[in-house]
């Protein structure tokens, strides 16, 4: 097997929700050893399931863990764990704040190459982890710190989820449509996936430099001016026009027709773009040449009349299968694509001819598909080698082989609450 790019780099990984562990995916799936660092007296948030004991009624009622039940461990069941402290990864338990543990994780810090993290900026430091810190016991270490807003200014103490933060940056006055309050919109997550994935850039570019320097970094990621230049025209269009852009629902400045549009059968959706007459002409081909498209004869006039147009458009697209208009469409240089909910995605043959959902089992969570990789190299198997772990399923290796505990050493850890593979009865969220 080829070697993967990463292999022998070791990642010490205290991530959680999203922004932190989809970047430890990432590197992960580049063939480092991800290790989670993982106490057992309390619940990362949002790391193994919203809570860690979820009431079955619950369960049953939103989903969320396998056949909807929360079984007997469900902080091993979580789709949401499944998804980002996901594939590849291992775990470790360790309470650092408890007595021995500190010496229990600079041991740990020796074999690492990185230590990877996105708490509110308070919280590393509070258990006495700090760049500093780590440059003593490691000094070629690469310690990346991912928060909402950055270590430092104003607004450094403030704690924020990826919905909370994206509103406080202005997506929520840009997204949804024009006739609906911001406060109904739902909520997305593009700067959490955002800053995983230009978090695990950042590491990979610090490696490079360590490799040609013999020197480690530290690495500030603030997630909120990571998201901002998703945001660069409506930034721009003020600082150079003067105006707050708002809501545009499915509308572009330039294009007319582009909209989603009803197909045959309950919620199915087909999307269209117009750019240009030629583009244009050939809908009204495909659409049969009705008399009303004479209407409409150039792009100014599609965009002024543009919910008239809408409406003739969704009348002709209600009596077609969305997959057969979407492949009708682009054969005539229409740009046209359906619009797929988690079972379309999981059913497409594109993404299945691609072995995209690889089947894993899993100890807890039993035989199911997954979400695979991001990305393929054609000198690396670049795959999915293991589902997620369970808490704590990785401590013999972590602590025996890895760190060098005897058996007795390991039992003593145990006792003392470093050790284990469940939460204590009183941690129910």
């Amino acid at each position: 097997m080829a070697k993967l790019p990463l292999e022998g780099i070791r990642v010490a990984d205290h991530t959680a929700v999203w922004a932190g562990p989809f970047g430890t995916l990432i590197l992960a799936d580049l063939g480092a050893e991800v290790i989670r660092i993982e106490p057992i007296d309390r619940h990362v948030p949002f790391a193994r399931g919203g809570v860690a004991r979820p009431p079955k009624a619950a369960v049953q009622k939103s989903g969320g863990y396998p056949d909807r039940d929360p079984g007997e461990r469900p902080w091993n069941r979580s789709a949401g764990q499944g998804n980002t402290n996901a594939n590849n990864k291992l775990s470790m338990t360790v309470n650092i704040h408890r007595p021995g543990g500190m010496e229990i994780y600079k041991r740990l810090l020796k074999v690492c190459d990185v230590v990877y993290e996105n708490s509110a900026s308070d919280v590393m430091p509070k258990l006495g982890i700090t760049y500093e810190m780590l440059k003593e016991v490691k000094p070629d270490i690469i310690y990346l710190r991912a928060p909402a807003w950055g270590t430092w200014g104003p607004h450094a103490h403030f704690k924020n989820h990826g919905a909370s933060l994206e509103t406080a940056l202005g997506f929520t006055t840009l997204r949804g449509y024009t006739d609906i309050h911001p406060s109904e919109n739902a909520s997305t997550f593009i700067a959490d996936f955002g800053a995983g994935a230009q978090g695990a850039l950042a590491v990979l570019m610090a490696l490079n430099y360590r490799q040609r320097t013999g020197k480690g970094q530290f690495i500030e990621l603030s997630q909120a001016e990571n998201a901002i230049p998703v945001l660069a025209p409506a930034v721009l269009d003020y600082t150079m026009n003067g105006r707050v852009q708002g809501p545009r629902g499915n509308r572009d400045p330039w294009c007319a027709p582009q909209g989603c549009y009803p197909c045959q059968g309950e919620d199915m959706w087909l999307t269209i773009t117009i750019h240009n007459d030629e583009e244009w002409r050939a809908l009204v081909r495909v659409m049969g040449n009705p008399p009303w498209a004479t209407e409409f004869p150039d792009s100014l006039t599609r965009w002024q009349r543009h919910d008239e147009l809408d409406q003739l458009i969704g009348a002709w697209t209600a009596g077609h299968n969305n997959y057969a208009l979407m492949h009708i469409l682009q054969r005539e240089g229409v740009p046209a694509g359906i619009v797929l909910n988690d079972r379309d995605v999981f059913e497409d043959p594109h993404l299945n001819d691609r072995g995209n959902f690889p089947l894993l089992t899993h100890r807890d969570a039993g035989t199911h598909r997954y979400p695979g990789v991001m990305f393929r190299m054609s000198q690396s198997d670049i795959r999915v080698r293991r589902p997620p772990p369970c808490l704590g399923e990785h401590n013999e290796y972590c602590y025996k082989e890895l760190l060098g505990y005897s058996e007795e050493e390991y039992q003593e850890l145990e006792r003392m609450g470093h050790i284990g593979e469940d939460y204590p009865p009183h941690v129910l969220i």
